[in-house]
């Protein structure tokens, strides 16, 4: 599997780079700032480019934008997304057009080499891979009804859980095996969501992700 990392701290992007060649991971390029990423990616078409948030020359959101550019741009890319802190905003507008091959991590899970990989690995799958701490900070805010769409203040709390784990970007198995339930109890756990949220089975429409968004109250 082929990345990109992309961070200023030369000793920050250096180090993730061992860990990762450590893990199996080929590193085909490293930057320490967006004009080298989006260069980097274009040349390699890495399965996944790993992103600080802050870059230069600002060091506020160029990464971020960064990801959108990249996304738009090379389909096939997934983008990891590292933050020092928790940014609901910017989850939320990482999300706002999809969740497939996206993943927002605070950088003390860099540490775990297991977490990391893994969530290195669902974003390459196309799935998202959503920080634990940015999703208890989203699921802390006050949510509300949205219009055409239910309230995820509906949900009970086991559907609860099992949206909040859909929202890290875990997959019905891996939510099976947390919870200790069977994948057929996640399947109905998730047509319950959908219907308490109004989402119905549209060819143009991916509930998992209206689901996902609805609960860190993205619909507007």
């Amino acid at each position: 599997m082929r990345v990109v990392i992309a961070d200023d701290s030369t000793l920050l992007r250096e180090g993730v780079a061992r860990l990762l060649a450590e893990a199996g991971f080929e590193v085909v390029g490293l930057a320490g700032d967006v004009e080298t990423l989006l260069r980097l990616v274009e040349v390699h078409r890495p399965d996944v480019a790993v992103v600080d948030i802050r870059m230069p020359p600002t060091h506020t959101d160029e990464g971020l934008r960064a990801a959108g550019r990249i996304r738009r741009e090379h389909a096939g890319v997934g983008v990891l997304l590292l933050s020092q802190y928790v940014r609901v905003g910017y989850a939320v507008e990482l999300l706002a057009t999809g969740a497939d091959g996206v993943g927002y991590l605070l950088k003390d899970r860099v540490s775990d080499l297991h977490e990391f990989a893994g969530a290195i690995r669902r974003v390459a799958a196309g799935g998202a891979a959503l920080d634990p701490l940015v999703i208890g900070h989203l699921v802390g805010r006050r949510h509300r009804d949205t219009g055409p769409h239910g309230s995820p203040d509906a949900l009970t709390g086991r559907e609860r859980d099992v949206l909040h784990l859909m929202a890290e970007g875990r997959t019905n198995q891996a939510i099976a095996q947390r919870l200790q339930i069977t994948e057929r109890t996640v399947e109905k756990h998730s047509t319950a969501i959908f219907a308490k949220l109004n989402l119905a089975a549209t060819p143009a429409d991916h509930r998992r992700v209206l689901a996902v968004l609805a609960y860190l109250g993205a619909i507007t």
